[in-house]
């Protein structure tokens, strides 16, 4: 191992307890030991706890486990009620430390505001009769208390109740019984969510979300009373020794509702600003919490504590740096981390741990590689969002991610087996099988793999010079290093392999191949719209890989996720961009994270990029574009280029027959996620 990542590979204490090294796996939605989205109630998580266990093989540290609820969100049973639950924690944490690893169970007082309504749910919430009927099952009310009545974050047209003193109590009394049961499991500690991204003990410590008049509300003393309470609670119950962590947002980086503070960007913080956060760390530690697990954020600025690519690495490091100056507990800093940065950060004590999620979903061996030197092994996350934590937003919507992704959270776009392992996993062929894979983008090459680990003879054939597919035109952008870096490790492990790759081959006549089954993963093409002019246009692909120069104004004609990119990509050259979109919103297309549309939407808005929503394209002319706008005016807009992305149309080779297998866009324009997952889901059966 490079010296360089010593300071990763030291031992720290957390109270008494030791920790072998210094990454933590943080806490991931969907990652829960005691289930998520549970139907009828809690039950131990055994895809979760395969998931840990594979990561503390690989030599993890730390291992926080995604939100527990203390109280079902379906059934409203308590957590502390449910012992069985304890007794196969106990066996689970039995096989944890045979690693070497340990664990904290991360408990949660809930989400209030931040609870993430769908359009399923909301209607039921609005309707007094439908929202009593269903409350035996799903009491919304309960999960949408807040401290203070005030809009939901997901749904502004749904005000939250204000929580009871009664409740407040319940929850800390909650606390203590199930971080009691927490302990005689085993389990090394516990962490409590969270004065943090703007959750329920957060709320209450947020002055712009807690308006009220009792204890918990007013002074900074009682603005924080609740998650102090929450410790004493606990450690009354299991004792001083007993490690409690607490999940904590440095800043709120919060403008106001619905909007976030962007890097750079010169605003007033209307939540937890630096110099508060001095003095509320120092009071939290006294309370009796034994480490930060720190990074920034809230849901109204959701893009800091789930970075997307836009976001520079390591972006929280230098706030959370800046607190541990006021603390004597050890401090742990999250948000797309590098690992030699986070290494320095540890030796020179400005952190004490590099908190890490997503990469452990897209690889579970990442730290065993990089012990060993394997880093270009390493398969990146590229921080989308697709598979994790896809809750997506938009104008008039509520939370409009698929029920099944609902229940399904901290999947991997990338890594298909990512809890899916029953679904998707490797299984030798029953009869080897000469297979020809038409097409060498992302799905491609894919499928290559998959078959090539069954043990099937592969050839994969390319048109162009190079594998990829539109994926290095998507890669281009200087913000998608990451996206590089998968394309670079694809290639990689296409050599590890048996795997016959011909480029420059034009595929014009599938029997030829003389293959037993045919994967045709051609992609799609571009859109074309009945207007005049519209081959005056860039296409988005051009402009991407740099075959079309560009002047100084430049209109994007389509707002989805990548005419945004290249508006965003276009700013960070210096350009001036505009961006036409005929919805009444950016990104509308459901399953795009609101962490990553919340961005562009917030940067386009602070940087005062023009955005044209509701307006059709009329004509593409040498000097601009007219539109009509949603008043019905039409109008000109000037520019010096006009870049198209309009969408694509599936452009599969064949149609699908008995051999021949369409998947990732050949078959339906899709993300990288479906793309991935389809190409398992048909190599699986061949």
């Amino acid at each position: 191992m490079d010296k360089k990542y010593d300071a990763l590979f030291t031992p720290w204490k957390i109270g008494n307890v030791e920790i072998k090294n210094r990454i933590v796996m943080c806490p991931m939605g969907g990652t829960s030991l005691f289930g998520w989205f549970e139907l009828t109630g809690c039950g131990f998580d055994k895809e979760a706890a395969k998931l840990f266990l594979e990561r503390a093989q690989n030599n993890v540290g730390l291992i926080i486990p995604g939100i527990a609820p203390l109280r079902d969100t379906f059934w409203g049973k308590w957590l502390w009620q449910n012992p069985k639950m304890f007794q196969e924690l106990k066996e689970f944490m039995d096989e944890i430390h045979k690693t070497g690893a340990k664990l904290f169970i991360q408990l949660t007082a809930g989400m209030g505001r931040s609870w993430a309504i769908t359009e399923l749910v909301g209607p039921l919430h609005k309707n007094t009769f439908t929202r009593a009927l269903v409350k035996p099952i799903l009491d919304t009310s309960h999960e949408l208390a807040s401290p203070s009545a005030q809009p939901a974050r997901w749904a502004p047209d749904i005000i939250c109740p204000e929580m009871t003193k009664e409740q407040i109590h319940e929850i800390i009394e909650a606390f203590a019984k199930t971080a009691k049961l927490c302990k005689d499991a085993g389990v090394d500690g516990v962490e409590v969510h969270a004065v943090h991204e703007g959750y329920l003990l957060d709320q209450f410590a947020i002055e712009f979300f807690n308006k009220r008049t009792d204890e918990y509300g007013g002074s900074f003393e009682n603005r924080y009373r609740f998650a102090a309470e929450v410790v004493k609670a606990i450690k009354e119950s299991c004792g001083e020794d007993f490690p409690v962590s607490l999940r904590y947002s440095v800043e709120s980086k919060l403008k106001g509702f619905q909007k976030g503070i962007v890097p750079g960007e010169a605003a007033q913080e209307m939540g937890r600003n630096m110099e508060e956060s001095e003095r509320a760390a120092k009071y939290l530690q006294d309370a009796g919490y034994d480490m930060l697990n720190a990074d920034n954020g809230t849901y109204d600025s959701w893009y800091w504590a789930h970075p997307p690519m836009y976001m520079p690495q390591n972006c929280n490091l230098e706030d959370v740096a800046h607190i541990k100056k006021f603390v004597d507990i050890p401090v742990v800093c999250a948000g797309r981390m590098e690992p030699e940065d986070a290494a320095k950060a540890i030796a020179e004590g400005r952190i004490d741990g590099m908190g890490v999620a997503r990469q452990f979903l897209a690889d579970p061996e990442w730290i065993t590689k990089l012990i060993e030197d394997r880093l270009e092994d390493i398969r990146p996350c590229i921080c989308c969002h697709a598979g994790c934590f896809n809750f997506s937003s938009s104008k008039g919507h509520y939370n409009t991610q698929d029920l099944k992704d609902t229940m399904g959270l901290a999947r991997c776009a990338l890594n298909a087996e990512t809890m899916q392992s029953k679904k998707h996993y490797i299984k030798p062929a029953k009869k080897r099988k000469k297979i020809a894979v038409i097409g060498g983008g992302i799905g491609g090459m894919e499928a290559a793999l998959v078959c090539a680990k069954r043990g099937h003879q592969v050839s994969l054939y390319e048109k162009t010079n190079d594998l990829g597919g539109v994926f290095i035109a998507a890669a281009a952008p200087s913000f998608k290093e990451k996206d590089k870096a998968l394309i670079a490790w694809y290639k990689r492990e296409l050599r590890k392999y048996p795997i016959d790759i011909n480029l420059n081959a034009e595929i014009t006549d599938i029997d030829a191949l003389g293959a037993d089954e045919v994967i045709v993963a051609t992609g799609a093409t571009p859109n074309k719209l009945p207007v005049p002019g519209f081959d005056k246009g860039i296409q988005a692909v051009d402009f991407l890989l740099g075959k079309a120069e560009v002047g100084e104004n430049v209109t994007v004609i389509g707002g989805g996720l990548t005419g945004c990119e290249i508006a965003y990509e276009l700013y960070l050259q210096g350009k001036k961009p505009t961006i036409v979109e005929m919805q009444d919103d950016l990104i509308t297309t459901p399953g795009v994270c609101l962490a990553n549309t919340s961005y562009l939407r917030d940067f386009f808005e602070a940087n005062k990029v023009p955005v044209h929503l509701e307006t059709r394209l009329n004509e593409i002319t040498d000097d601009g574009v007219t539109v009509t706008g949603k008043d019905g005016k039409t109008f000109k807009i000037a520019a010096d280029n006009v870049i198209l992305s309009v969408g694509y149309k599936s452009a599969p080779l064949a149609s699908k027959g008995r051999h021949i297998h369409v998947i990732g866009d050949a078959d339906k324009v899709g993300n990288l996620r479906s793309v991935i997952w389809g190409a398992w889901d048909t190599c699986m059966k061949l």
